[in-house]
């Protein structure tokens, strides 16, 4: 456990000190400093940790710090900076919804659609690039797979 505590500082001051956009630029970043990680692994420091993708003003989002004087930003402003990284289209199959992402991405990108809560949406199941979202009934595929495109970057 000591490790983990150990990532946790280390992310902290790399967050503090560089400009990392994505998963994949922590990892870097760690492995720069000896620390052998895998991207699931900090994928799920990053929810632990309740980092936050804020624009950098370049037109591109970073990750920073949570600050507690500041209100969490709103669950669709938080699945648009991680749709805008990960996701690339949605899908109707049947009954159900499903995400294509990036190949890594399917994880974080459910995560942000069941920090939405919906309350049309049961819940996702996550692969590596897919992303199955399934619906509370079975015409409510359509309209979940509309809200979900609406959200996605242009």
């Amino acid at each position: 456990m000591a490790q983990a505590g150990n990532r946790t500082q280390l992310i902290r001051t790399i967050i503090r000190d560089e400009r990392i956009g994505t998963q994949h630029d922590l990892v870097r970043a760690l492995r720069r400093r000896g620390v052998d990680v895998t991207q699931a692994t900090v994928s799920r420091d990053i929810k632990r940790m309740r980092l936050a993708k804020v624009p950098a003003g370049d037109g591109r989002y970073r990750y920073a710090l949570p600050d507690a004087s500041q209100p969490a930003p709103p669950d669709a402003e938080h699945f648009r900076a991680v749709a805008e990284e990960f996701a690339r289209e949605v899908v109707v199959a049947l009954d159900l919804v499903l995400v294509k992402t990036v190949p890594g991405g399917a994880a974080p990108v459910a995560q942000a659609i069941d920090d939405m809560r919906w309350p049309d949406i049961a819940g996702t199941l996550a692969g590596e690039d897919t992303i199955i979202v399934v619906p509370r009934t079975r015409t409510g595929s359509q309209s979940v797979a509309r809200r979900l495109r609406a959200m996605l970057p242009t």
